[in-house]
């Protein structure tokens, strides 16, 4: 889903809802042009939050809110999120799916898509790109191989703490 409780970054959006990045669970945008500029909005905001705190790489606020953080990073990159249709339940389209990990901190990037697309046979280097995206912003992301042979990205905020 799109949502996920409050704390998005950069306000709301149209109809003051506030902001969420795509985790791969949400429908495909009915607007992508708007989408676009709030995911920039979003981003540029987190940025600042990086710029004014001094941070190198992830912030407190991306800290305390990994898969929020790892899910507009991939967002703003360009990199599509998966799809669900709200009736079916069914994927609708390739991308990247963020969860919880293993354990508190972690974010569990997989790449899904519908029967029949080529999720299975891209997710090795779509995962590498999601990889060299979240690693580029600070974030240290680790490839696995999970059930099914099926590969999965970890990603956590390098060791140490962060600026205010």
């Amino acid at each position: 889903m799109r949502s996920g409780g409050g704390g998005g970054v950069a306000g709301g959006v149209a109809g003051g809802a506030p902001f969420e990045a795509a985790t791969g669970d949400g429908p495909e945008p009915v607007d992508a042009g708007l989408r676009q500029e709030e995911v920039r909005t979003a981003f540029a905001g987190l940025l600042q939050i990086r710029r004014v705190t001094g941070a190198e790489g992830p912030a407190v606020w991306e800290r305390e809110q990994p898969l929020r953080a790892v899910s507009l990073a991939l967002e703003a990159s360009g990199v599509p999120p998966s799809a669900v249709d709200p009736e079916t339940g069914r994927r609708t389209a390739a991308g990247y799916r963020t969860g919880p990990g293993e354990a508190p901190g972690l974010v569990r990037v997989t790449w899904a898509g519908p029967p029949g697309s080529r999720a299975p046979v891209e997710e090795a280097e779509r995962l590498a790109g999601c990889a060299d995206v979240l690693e580029g912003l600070g974030w240290q992301a680790l490839l696995y191989r999970g059930p099914g042979r099926r590969r999965f990205l970890e990603v956590e905020p390098p060791p140490g703490g962060a600026s205010l």
